[in-house]
């Protein structure tokens, strides 16, 4: 075989380079994980995310908040008691857990349900009653100087049945032991070690996927100094850079075994691995990195956190497929489907005699009626995208072991369904010419609005110039119905309240922000679709040299993604397939979908190049 053509082509330059100078190679990638993990440690991660929308009244309202409030800058959590709210061994135990909290770092302040001015924070049947603990600084600060912070912080206050009384803790969740990568990483061996028949072989892959997630994971940490980062974004991070990573040396060590099987000498293997599996993998990379910087497109500021950590996590991965691979494939030569394993595996080289070769040529024969089969097949499955429900999950979609979701539970039952996502109304009083009359305006006309079950007295702030007024929905925060109050309330309720007065009001709070954002996000989805779906076409109409094969490409990914969505819809509607994987009935976040059809369409456009 004449290696001139081939070697022809850079990919293969380098991989060939790699291959004969393999012992440097190997020993620059050791040198460099080790260097960053060395860096990494000396600037660590920093995530923080800020949720609001751009220009959403309720982003307008958290402004002004903390503009006017400035006691109010941390975050706070319920301590909630179960019990005989009235019972003088109850009462010493609150106490207890009340002085516990109050000493821990960072709390600024706790408010006792026995103080004479929280009279609100006991049931009216005097059986449910919470304390607020209010921190100094928001959470993902004092996350980002304590990673344990949250665990500490549980661990000090116990929460969970105790003589006379059940305490929990809201907002708080335990920490994981063990994480979705590290399952994630032994599925995939599996699979690959069934795939192949050979550990040798289904070493590989995991072996260069590990050398790129060390380095891109922490890369992305220290990016997350400079890029506003939110701490989720590690774990999206994560697995799409092992999916990557794995399938990217899944192709070339297929590839790789075929002309080895074929009879060509390893350095020949490994030239032809690259220069087909490997080429392909390089435009599969581009492809994967401009799906991930679609998300640009929507202009919220956690996001291009995402984007960056998850575009580092696969150029890395793909910079080890293209040059750590070869050299590893180097010192394996021959022996790559050593150390087999009995009944796994069957030879890549089969040719005719393969399974999907066969399959290939059933479908080719019957093309119609494979059609038919698979449009009837992704119908069935995209159905239940019709009743996907956007949302924010909140405390009461936790699993019912979580201390969170009993803390959750427990307030509803004492307070109502509404208790656990107040609306916010921040009345903005300078200029008015009847402060005091706008606020008792505002305050009556809530009060009378259908669909609101309480709302709190007015909160003014030291200047007197603002106040807040909490305003508790008769339904829960995920209900049609509470979306539809928010609407109301901004739309007639509010503005009729305080006419001319000169006054200001903006609904905010955790269920505004949810709704808003979940409407901005709907309103930009199709741009950022378009962008990425024309991006991604221009792309291989230059791999491919047809517009043709480019369309159907992204019309058969575009039905793949729309597929996806329906089993996400469906799992987490409270069905068989999420009790199956521990999916609690939940709605989806809005940025859910958008972040989906980067990874899926990226990953899924590899098997069309």
């Amino acid at each position: 075989m004449s290696l001139a053509q081939p070697e022809e082509a850079t990919v293969v330059r380098i991989a060939d380079f790699c291959y004969r100078r393999r012992r440097y190679v190997v020993l620059a990638w050791v040198l460099v994980l080790a260097g960053v993990i060395v860096a990494g440690s000396s600037l660590p991660a920093k995530y923080r995310a800020n949720y609001q929308t751009p220009g959403a009244e309720s982003t307008k309202a958290y402004g002004l908040l903390k503009g006017r409030f400035p006691a109010r800058q941390g975050d706070s959590v319920k301590l909630v008691f179960a019990g005989d709210i009235d019972a003088p061994a109850v009462r010493s135990q609150v106490d207890a857990v009340i002085a516990t909290a109050a000493s821990r770092p960072h709390v600024s302040g706790v408010s006792s349900p026995y103080a004479v001015e929280a009279a609100s924070q006991v049931s009216t049947d005097r059986r449910v009653a919470y304390a607020e603990v209010y921190f100094d600084q928001p959470f993902d600060k004092l996350a980002n100087s304590d990673p344990h912070f949250q665990k500490n912080f549980l661990a000090a206050v116990h929460p969970g049945p105790r003589p006379g009384v059940d305490m929990e803790v809201s907002t708080f969740v335990a920490e994981q032991q063990v994480g979705s990568e590290m399952i994630g990483l032994i599925f995939a061996a599996l699979i690959l070690l069934l795939a192949f028949g050979s550990a040798l072989a289904m070493g590989l892959p995991i072996v260069t996927a590990l050398f790129g997630l060390g380095i891109g994971a922490t890369l992305g940490g220290m990016a997350s100094r400079l890029i506003e980062t939110p701490e989720w974004a590690a774990t999206v991070a994560t697995m799409i850079g092992l999916g990557v990573g794995i399938d990217y040396a899944l192709f070339i060590i297929t590839r790789y075994r075929q002309s080895l099987a074929g009879g060509l000498s390893p350095r020949e293997a490994n030239i032809t691995a690259m220069g087909t599996a490997g080429r392909a993998v390089l435009f599969a990379g581009g492809t994967v990195v401009v799906s991930l910087l679609g998300m640009l497109t929507m202009g919220l500021s956690y996001l291009n956190g995402v984007a960056a950590s998850s575009v580092l996590a696969v150029l890395t991965m793909l910079t080890a497929s293209l040059t750590l691979l070869p050299a590893i494939l180097g010192f394996v030569g021959k022996n790559i489907d050593r150390l087999r394993v009995p009944f796994t595996g069957r030879a890549s080289h089969q040719g005719t005699r393969a399974f999907w070769y066969r399959w290939s040529r059933v479908v080719q024969h019957r093309p119609w009626f494979a059609f038919g089969g698979g449009a009837l097949v992704l119908l069935v499955i995209t159905l239940p995208l019709l009743s996907l429900r956007f949302g924010f999950p909140d405390e009461g979609n936790n699993l019912k072991s979580e201390t969170s979701r009993q803390a959750y539970d427990q307030l509803t039952k004492g307070f109502g369904a509404g208790f656990n996502g107040p609306l916010l109304l921040v009345v903005d009083q300078k200029g008015a010419s009847d402060p005091a009359g706008a606020l008792a305006a505002v305050t009556s006309a809530a009060r009378a609005t259908p669909g609101v079950a309480f709302v709190a007295p007015p909160l003014p702030n030291p200047t007197g110039d603002t106040a807040i007024v909490n305003v508790f929905p008769k339904n829960k925060p995920q209900d049609k119905a509470t979306a539809a109050l928010v609407h109301r309330l901004r739309d007639s309720v509010l503005p009729a309240a305080v006419g001319s007065s000169g006054a200001k009001v903006l609904v905010g709070g955790f269920t505004a922000i949810s709704i808003d954002q979940s409407d901005y996000i709907s309103r930009r989805l199709p741009i950022f679709i378009g962008s990425v779906v024309l991006l991604s076409f221009v792309l291989l109409t230059t791999v491919f040299r047809s517009p043709l094969v480019a369309l159907k490409a992204g019309v058969m990914n575009l039905l793949s993604i729309a597929a996806a969505y329906g089993v996400m819809s469906f799992a987490v509607q409270g069905t068989w397939l999420g009790r199956l994987f521990n999916i609690p009935e939940t709605p989806i976040p809005a940025f859910v979908p958008m972040i989906m059809f980067a990874i899926l369409f990226g990953l899924s456009m590899d098997y069309e190049v």
